[in-house]
């Protein structure tokens, strides 16, 4: 008889979905924009998390969405085997921003917890495992991300900059906010996040602007480029 146990998982992953997309004006969500046959832009944001189930980690993906994107639910069923995978509906009483998705998925996460957007792609030969290590410099630091550099003050001003330096050898972020108006000082900005439960209920305050962002002492993972999928163009 084949068990029915479900295993508790060892790392969480937030995908919020609950975006309207406006700024991408396409007929359908962001996220479903084909790049490749059988393969959307949301495949492609999913693919280190896939990286982490390969490695033997139990992943649960916590998918918040609304009631316009039942087609973005639907295609994530391809997963169903990949990831234990829990739905919730993005609460009317967090706001309608990323910081209200995050505090709706929250509650359904267990262990350390990753922040991956489906609009967001990490490009580079070495990315897929990124996220994997993000995880595990979780043993020294309680706050990690992938990040990749950047001088334009126009993408600073759309992302969540970072003021990355090197300290001791290692990268590290010594200043974070998101969407600055000043993105003068600033020289990189995060695709993926990653914190440990105890920190992770500070986890709306990355995407909050007039907060003291968390991600100040974070270690920083660089990779080759991240795309924003703000148009069909990319």
């Amino acid at each position: 008889m084949q068990s029915s146990f479900t295993p508790v998982p060892d790392v969480s992953v937030i995908l919020p979905c609950a975006g309207h997309g406006t700024r991408f004006g396409a007929p359908y969500p962001k996220e479903l924009h084909c790049l490749a046959p059988g393969v959307t832009v949301l495949d492609r944001s999913l693919e280190a998390v896939v990286e982490l189930a390969k490695s033997g980690l139990h992943v649960r993906l916590v998918v918040v969405f609304g009631p316009h994107k039942l087609d973005t639910v639907s295609h994530l069923a391809r997963y169903a085997d990949i990831f234990q995978m829990a739905f919730v509906y993005q609460a009317e009483s967090f706001g309608p921003g990323l910081d209200g998705a995050i505090r709706s998925a929250l509650p359904l996460t267990r262990g350390p917890v990753a922040l991956v957007l489906p609009d967001i792609v990490v490009t580079g030969s070495d990315t897929p495992g990124k996220l994997l290590d993000a995880f595990r410099r979780l043993e020294v630091a309680d706050w990690s991300v992938v990040a990749a550099e950047e001088r334009d003050h126009d993408t600073l001003r759309q992302m969540g900059a970072l003021a990355v330096t090197e300290v001791g050898g290692v990268l590290t972020v010594g200043a974070a906010t998101d969407k600055p108006a000043d993105p003068s000082g600033f020289n990189a900005f995060w695709g993926m996040v990653a914190v440990t439960e105890s920190e992770a209920h500070k986890l709306p305050d990355v995407v909050c602007m007039g907060t003291a962002n968390p991600l100040a002492g974070a270690v920083a993972l660089m990779v080759e480029g991240i795309v924003n999928y703000n148009t069909p163009a990319g």
